[in-house]
């Protein structure tokens, strides 16, 4: 796949700890993940393609760019994030184009999930 100029091509998410990082992320949505060693690792999207990363080195927090993900089923997603160890911070509430959550990750990392109805 090609990049397209000014186009967000990749996330990186903060991680303290890789190894729970991946766990918490593969438990709750299901991701899959490339390793570059014991400070990082890639983020498989769906079609294989790296998306983005787990950062070891960085420090997480709330307060930045809110990463939302798209969801077929809020509450199972909810569900998900919270058995995965996930804390909802925020939510579900309606807001003009559907339902939404916040939650952070073990991490700190606040990221949002939504769905259009």
């Amino acid at each position: 796949m090609g990049q397209t100029h000014h186009a967000i091509s990749y996330i990186e998410l903060a991680a303290g700890d890789v190894e729970a990082a991946k766990a918490f992320y593969a438990g709750a949505f299901g991701w899959e993940f490339t390793d570059y060693g014991p400070e990082y690792a890639g983020i498989k999207g769906p079609d294989g393609e790296e998306v983005g990363g787990l950062n070891g080195t960085a420090d997480a927090g709330s307060g930045g760019p809110l990463v939302l993900l798209y969801s077929d089923d809020l509450a199972a997603s909810q569900t998900a994030v919270t058995t995965a160890g996930g804390t909802i911070t925020r939510g579900p509430y309606e807001y003009p184009g559907g339902h939404r959550f916040h939650f952070t990750d073990p991490s700190g990392n606040e990221l949002g999930v939504f769905a259009t109805s």
